[in-house]
């Protein structure tokens, strides 16, 4: 393979500091990957833009959804055992959620309810198709504050909006229900399971539900547009409960909850496009990659998810709430990362995503 020039290289910085000079973007960790090695790693503008500090490589990031990926891996391997089916219905694990019903008609006044068609599986729980709400009434804001056994109990005790497999509704609910599963099936807390079998063995040593004071100190701020719209202000993290450090007051939150760094998401993006290998490991079968990364949801859906994925034409990947992004770009054979921490931009900001991808790709070219 060619190594890349520092032509090459310098692009992907060359593409991104415009939106840091126009106070659009605050700053960003970028990383590009093949199977075995890290092509470039790319830092710039800050992780605290008062204080003018700069992005550093090994900035601490909230990944939010795309903790759903990773989730989804940690259920397949399960699948893998043979402990699991995806076409089990989720009762056979959690018998709270027999006899849940679907909202067959509403008004202002009234609700009426029917048993669904058949019960919710593991399937529809991974591929928000389960007629789960993104959150039951149980778990409110910040999403970090109920154990996962209360919070997928109150999922259990809602019914559900439409009837399975007829619509996409993105739902941290689903997810949850998955881990919940994961959970009675291993014997073990979730996030027990997560971290000996998926993020130790990886080396994803900066990955975690609750970030310690070390690692906060390198934690990126998070900004939003200014009320005029011309540039950005500080903002915070309003799904989790503070301090993140804290594990007597914050559960792990499968739909959403993890801090990881760009090294720590590559290691999981590499195995993922290795097809469930890493440094002579193997985590996943090719059947379960290829399974959870490709389409899943019906032909009269319009979304492309998989089991906890994003599935594209040619990737699969999946983004977070503060714009951070994960692909596996499959033809191409790399891995991408972008992080930030932006709840929305100002003027063009939200096209940086798009001008990184497309000098990552040329790296390859």
């Amino acid at each position: 393979m060619k190594t890349p020039s520092i032509r090459q290289k310098n692009s992907i910085a060359t593409a991104l500091q415009p939106f840091v000079d126009n106070h659009s973007l605050a700053g960003a960790v970028t990383l590009v990957a093949t199977k075995d090695k890290i092509l470039d790693v790319t830092t710039v503008g800050f992780a605290d833009v008062a204080r003018r500090t700069p992005m550093r490589r090994d900035g601490m990031f909230w990944i939010a959804s795309m903790t759903k990926p990773m989730t989804g891996a940690a259920v397949m391997m399960l699948v893998d055992e043979g402990r699991l089916s995806v076409d089990d219905p989720v009762e056979k694990y959690l018998p709270e959620f027999k006899d849940q019903m679907v909202i067959a008609e509403r008004d202002d006044q009234h609700m009426l309810l029917k048993r669904p068609a058949h019960p919710i599986t593991l399937r529809n729980v991974l591929t928000h198709t389960s007629g789960l709400p993104f959150v039951s009434a149980l778990q409110q804001m910040p999403l970090d504050r109920l154990p996962l056994r209360v919070s997928v109990a109150g999922n259990a005790m809602t019914p559900l909006q439409q009837e399975p497999d007829t619509k996409y509704v993105y739902s941290n609910a689903g997810i949850s229900t998955a881990a919940r599963v994961l959970e009675v099936v291993a014997g073990e807390p979730y996030e027990k399971f997560f971290a000996q079998r998926l993020l130790k063995p990886l080396g994803m040593k900066d990955t975690t539900f609750w970030p310690t004071a070390a690692q906060l100190r390198r934690l990126a701020k998070p900004y939003k547009p200014n009320e005029a719209k011309t540039g950005l202000e500080e903002t915070t993290i309003g799904q989790l409960r503070s301090p993140f450090s804290n594990r007597r007051c914050r559960y792990p939150m499968p739909g959403g909850g993890l801090f990881s760094t760009a090294r720590d998401v590559a290691r999981f993006g590499q195995m993922i496009l290795n097809s469930g290998t890493l440094a002579g490991r193997r985590y996943l079968s090719e059947t379960a990659v290829r399974e959870m990364t490709r389409r899943q949801t019906g032909p009269a859906i319009s979304e492309s998810y998989g089991f906890g994925w994003q599935a594209g034409e040619g990737w699969s990947g999946h983004g977070g709430a503060l714009a951070t992004n994960l692909k596996v770009h499959w033809q191409r054979g790399l891995v991408t990362v972008f992080l930030v921490q932006h709840a929305g931009f100002p003027g063009e900001g939200g096209k940086s995503l798009e001008a990184f991808e497309q000098a990552a790709l040329q790296l390859r070219d």
